[in-house]
């Protein structure tokens, strides 16, 4: 009986830390994505997605608050770094900056973090109440934008990010063309004026409403753009990012409930 319970004690035991191995290794040698700024910059663009869901660790691989990892970053002592994983999940580590690296490394580092805790932070408020007219007079409410879920462009015509990723966004509105609970709404900081002759040559597939500068900054408290926010049928903040692949994900999350 006794070696039974033994037995058993040590199988519970065994399970219980296979169960816990849910990653690995890096993904890459930390030191060497910081050699230089461009080694950091194509890798965080390829592997890392701080607006997205991830497991956060600390430097000795303990389980960390999202928002205490994103602190952590802003300090500039640290970089990201994806681990290998068995599951679908992302596991992100803080891992050392080293002294010699490029210093813009750790000053990107920090910008970055810093907006994402912002953005963060926004995530299951209510989208502050809003009544626009877009620029085909449509009048677009949040009280008839309720049962849908509304996908959010933030931009202004000279943002570089914000038009690079206008193929990418308008694919994205087109492979949910067919969603009758899916609205694509942006809101540009420029006039009509100056957008209706801007987007004849660059079309945006979103509802676009000019003179947005005042209630993106004082009323949303955009600290960068592009910004975009998902907000469920009830009218709350589900999601808040900052690139399109961040977007991409979130959607296809979100849509599906």
């Amino acid at each position: 009986m006794k070696k039974l319970f033994y037995t058993l004690s040590f199988a519970l035991v065994f399970a219980s830390c296979t169960g816990q191995t849910k990653f690995g290794e890096p993904d890459i040698n930390p030191l060497q994505v910081q050699k230089s700024y461009d080694d950091w910059y194509k890798y965080q663009k390829e592997h890392i997605m701080l607006s997205t869901d991830f497991v956060a660790l600390d430097s000795n691989s303990n389980t960390i608050a999202k928002v205490a990892f994103l602190q952590e970053l802003t300090e500039g002592n640290y970089i990201p770094i994806r681990l290998e994983s068995d599951t679908a999940s992302l596991y992100y580590q803080l891992y050392k900056i080293q002294p010699k690296s490029d210093s813009s490394i750790k000053a990107s580092i920090a910008e970055t973090a810093f907006n994402e805790i912002q953005n963060y932070q926004k995530e299951g408020e209510p989208f502050p109440a809003f009544s626009f007219k877009d620029l085909n007079g449509n009048l677009i409410t949040n009280e008839n934008l309720k049962g849908k879920f509304v996908v959010i462009k933030c931009w202004y015509i000279h943002c570089a990010a914000c038009l690079k990723e206008f193929p990418d966004v308008n694919q994205l509105a087109s492979k949910y063309k067919d969603r009758n609970d899916i609205v694509f709404l942006s809101l540009a900081e420029d006039s009509p004026e100056q957008l209706k002759p801007f987007l004849a040559r660059k079309p945006l597939s979103y509802a676009v409403v000019p003179n947005m500068k005042t209630y993106m900054n004082l009323t949303l408290q955009l600290n960068a753009f592009p910004t975009h926010f998902i907000i469920n049928k009830e009218g709350f903040i589900v999601k808040v990012v900052s690139d399109y692949k961040s977007l991409e994900v979130a959607l296809d999350k979100v849509s599906r409930k």
